[in-house]
Order: C-alpha cells, then structure tokens, then sequence
C-alpha cells in the first residue's frame, strides 16, 4: 500500500477512534419476549405496522403468533416476506410501496440479519423518498428520523439489531454496499429465544461464527475502548461455552439465550470499533456470487487472522484467554495459534468447509478493489492492506477444484 495513502487510512481512524465519546450512539431497549412489544406499540399510538420478513421464515409459521398477537390487540399489520438472503435495492423498494400502501406508522423487522438490513434501508428511504439507496449509502447520509424499527434477531449472528449499519446488494452491478448512520439503529430489540429454535444447526453454525467474527474483529482492531474491549471478551467466551449445543440441540433455552446475547454483545463492540478484512471480503463474495455472509465470515476468520501476524498475537491471544482455549503464561505468539486452532476446531465440528466453491480468479481482482474501497480508510484494522494484497484471500478461500471441474465440463460440452 502507497505509504501516504496509509498515513491517511491511520489519521482518518485516529479522528473516528477520537470522536468516539462524541457521537450520537445510543442502545436499544432491550425487550425480552415478543409479548412485551403490545403495551410498547400502544403507549406510541401505533395502529398500523409493516413486518419485514423473509418466506421461509414466514412458511415455518414463527412469525404466526406475533402476527396473531397484533391482530387481537387491533394493530394492523402488513407484511413483506421477500426479503433475500442479502437484500436487493428491489428488496427495499418493494416493500416500502407496501408501507406507503398501507399507510404504516412503524417497522418490526423479524429475521437475521438480512430482513433487519432491509428495514434499516427502507426505513432510510421513508426517511429521504426523493433519493436512491445508492445516494444514501456510505457513512453519515441518513440524518433524518427514521420511522420507529423494532428488531426481533431469529439468528444469534449479525448483531444488525444494535448496530448503525445496513448492507444491501445492487444486484445489477453484483456488488454490495453499506449504509452506516445513528438513526439506523433500532428502538427496540427483542431477544426471545423461543423464536431462534427453528434455526437449522447449519445456520446456527454459520450465524454464531460471524458474531465471533464481529467480536474478534472489533476486539483486534486499533479503535477499541474500555467498554468494546469487555463486551467483546464476554461474546467470545460466551460463544465458545455455547455454540456447539445450540448446534446439536436447537431447543436448548440456556444456549439459545447465550448465543442471542452473544450476538448482542458483539454488535454493541463492532457499531463503536468497527470490523476489518474478513467482512470486506465476505462483502464482495456475497455481492458477485450471493455467498451467505455468516458462511464466508466462518471461512475467512481464521485466513485472515493468521495474516495479520505478529500485530495482531496479543490480542489474540488475549482472546484466546478469554475463550478458555489458551493460557495466560502462553507466549503471545503461542496463544494466537491456539485461538486460530480452536476457530478451525470449532467450524469442523459444526460442518463448516474449510473452502468455499463458485470463485473465478477472472472476478477476483474486481472483488478486491471493492473489499480494499469499503474497509480503507474507515476499519481501523491491525495491518493495512491493499487491493493486491487482499487478493490473496481469494485465493486462499477458493475450492479450485470445483472450478476446474466446471471448467471441464463446459469444454466437453462444447
């Protein structure tokens, strides 16, 4: 990386990291069961809602008993259930003619990341409806008030139900953006686990692994305060104790609880000190090939990590420390191994690959451009990196076997 680009990337994170006691963070109410949103909607005069969700989640019927409970308390509900796995500017569009449709005064978003992601946009374009989603993204360009969001997280990952960011696919140009303001962050989060015992292990795994992913990487980089530090410690250890349980035994209440506190903690320490190279990266692989994005985090955590080297090796290690997973008179050096070690040791045990299948080295440098763009200058990573360097990631995390063979396969065809 170009040295005076670099110099700028540390000044520019050093001003943020400064302001921090400074700007307009605030927590959501923290509502524990779905029950408690009626007196809470009432007490607002709301009368009329839009309930973003996604159709598989509605077709297993969790959303059922929140759509019941809101149709006996005479609030009227409309409902967006197209949500993608990451959404589309068409996503946010669509539902926002509902809203508009139905005369709405409110947002619950009922679903990961994704549905929560979509009414943070939507909630955006309520706010500024003579802009695109594309003049809105970008840091700090969503001033207004948003209509009142209330976030119920049916994964314990993305932590979007605490945080400022949103991030939404342009389908047409195959590249993800992200959206970072205060008034995106919801009013209300309702942490109920009875509505995460639905979640296939598959997703439990891959959810739970991008909360560590937001803990680690919050806790690594150079914008950390007193308060992020601690918060992301307790998600790592609480993951750790959790997660395997939650996997092999998706009713289990304790686990599940945990693992939605988890996730919480995590996206308090993130919205303040940020994430690094593993979500950019995961970014642009959702973007050019719709790669779940608690999938890549999983397979990219470790990679990246490891080469982050030795700048990073205490706070791994501390990490590791914390996880139960390495010891306090290990060497630095020794404890971030462990901690790597037992990242890989807990995506096995869970199923998750190691590589990830569908990458074209064609598209690889296009990806890097986009990931280096989104994580430079704002994420206050523990070793910068450019475009170049970044394409290495790729190339680590791609299965070239299944591209030969599709390679192969359309030669023979031809």
């Amino acid at each position: 990386m170009n040295p005076i680009f670099k110099a700028f990337c540390r000044v520019y994170q050093f001003a943020f990291y400064a302001a921090i006691p400074l700007l307009p963070y605030r927590n959501p109410e923290v509502l524990h069961s779905t029950e408690e949103l009626i007196p809470v909607l009432k007490e607002r005069g709301i009368q009329s809602l839009l309930l973003v969700t996604d159709g598989q989640l509605r077709r297993s019927g969790v959303t059922k008993q929140l759509e019941t409970l809101l149709e006996q308390n005479q609030i009227r509900c409309a409902v967006y259930d197209g949500t993608n796995p990451n959404p589309t500017v068409k996503n946010v569009e669509a539902a926002r003619e509902l809203y508009l449709e139905r005369g709405c005064q409110c947002l619950i978003a009922f679903g990961g990341g994704s549905s929560i992601d979509c009414a943070k946009a939507l909630g955006a374009r309520i706010a500024y409806p003579r802009k695109s989603l594309g003049q809105l993204k970008g840091l700090l360009h969503v001033l207004r008030k948003i209509p009142p969001l209330i976030a119920i997280p049916t994964t314990a990952g993305t932590g979007s139900e605490v945080t400022v960011a949103a991030v939404i696919t342009d389908s047409e140009q195959k590249h993800k953006y992200t959206m970072n303001d205060f008034t995106l962050i919801p009013a209300f989060a309702v942490l109920d686990p009875r509505v995460t015992y639905t979640l296939p292990p598959s997703l439990t795994a891959t959810t739970g692994m991008d909360a560590m992913t937001h803990a680690v990487e919050a806790y690594i980089g150079r914008s950390t305060t007193r308060e992020t530090r601690r918060l992301a410690l307790e998600a790592v250890k609480l993951i750790f104790d959790n997660i395997e349980t939650a996997y092999r035994d998706g009713t289990n209440h304790r686990a599940r609880e945990n693992m939605l506190l988890a996730a919480h903690k995590a996206g308090l320490a993130f919205t303040k000190s940020y994430v690094g190279y593993v979500h950019a990266v995961a970014h642009s692989l959702g973007g050019q090939y719709n790669i779940p994005h608690g999938l890549a985090n999983s397979v990219l955590l470790p990679i990246v990590l490891e080469e982050y080297g030795p700048c990073a090796h205490r706070k791994l290690h501390e990490l590791g420390v914390a996880a139960g997973v390495a010891g306090p008179g290990d060497t630095h050096e020794a404890g971030a191994e462990k901690f790597i070690a037992a990242i890989r040791r807990l995506n096995r045990s869970m199923n998750i690959p190691e590589t990830l299948s569908g990458i074209r080295k064609e598209d690889i440098p296009g990806m890097a451009r986009h990931a280096a763009k989104e994580a430079n200058p704002l994420y206050p990573v523990p070793r910068l990196m450019g475009p170049e360097e970044l394409e290495r990631f790729y190339e680590k995390v791609a299965d070239w076997s299944a591209e030969h063979e599709h390679r192969s396969a359309a030669g023979v065809s031809a």
